[in-house]
């Protein structure tokens, strides 16, 4: 009651790591609705009381008057918390689509786990709205998000791949521990997807 429902949603979203999603908290979503909707009966209770005493419910100052306003003050600070939980996993979600891949299967499966059906929808049309546009524009607009200064990158495999990589110029064999010399606009999907690659021009860089 009071909000503080809201306040724990907000706080357990807090709590995780920048830019990093947690499972939806559908529990302490659905309790913080719960709330809200107590809030609105207590609010229409208190209002039915005042008008069957005959009281002007818009002037009147008494205590049932401050009691109505108090539980809409709770009632609007629930609503906030759950807007401000939906929008900053949303955020995040969007930030997938530019970081890691367009498409769902792009993402890592403790990834797509933490998201709900609703969310994995918005990505999904969020990716196909940026499809269309760079479509149109002809422009990769999530291959580099700061101009690089060369279009080549030296990689080095760290682990075998159990995936086929495409790439735009030529077949190559990813054997463990081999050097490779690539297009960065090849190279950059598997940098944000996978922990395989180490990118010696970029130190800590991996895929």
């Amino acid at each position: 009651m009071y909000g503080r429902k809201g306040y724990q949603l907000v706080k357990d979203f807090a709590s995780g790591e920048k830019g990093q999603l947690k499972p939806f908290n559908s529990k302490l979503f659905d309790e913080t609705i719960e709330e809200c909707d107590q809030n609105h009966h207590l609010i229409q209770s208190l209002i039915r009381k005042m008008q069957q005493e005959g009281l002007d419910v818009q002037n009147n100052r008494n205590a049932d008057h401050y009691g109505a306003l108090i539980h809409h003050l709770s009632l609007i600070r629930n609503k906030r918390c759950l807007m401000a939980y939906v929008y900053n996993r949303a955020e995040i979600v969007r930030d997938l689509a530019w970081r890691v891949g367009l498409e769902l299967l792009d993402l890592p499966s403790d990834i797509q786990g933490k998201l709900t059906t609703l969310e994995k929808d918005y990505f999904k049309n969020h990716s196909v709205a940026l499809k269309s546009y760079m479509g149109k524009v002809g422009i990769e607009l999530n291959v580099d998000m700061v101009p690089p200064k060369d279009p080549y990158i030296k990689v080095r495999i760290l682990d075998d791949i159990d995936e086929g990589i495409v790439l735009s110029d030529k077949t190559t064999n990813f054997a463990r521990h081999s050097m490779h010399f690539l297009k960065r606009t090849d190279a950059e999907p598997y940098i944000a997807r996978v922990s395989r690659f180490i990118v010696p021009s970029l130190k800590t860089r991996m895929i």
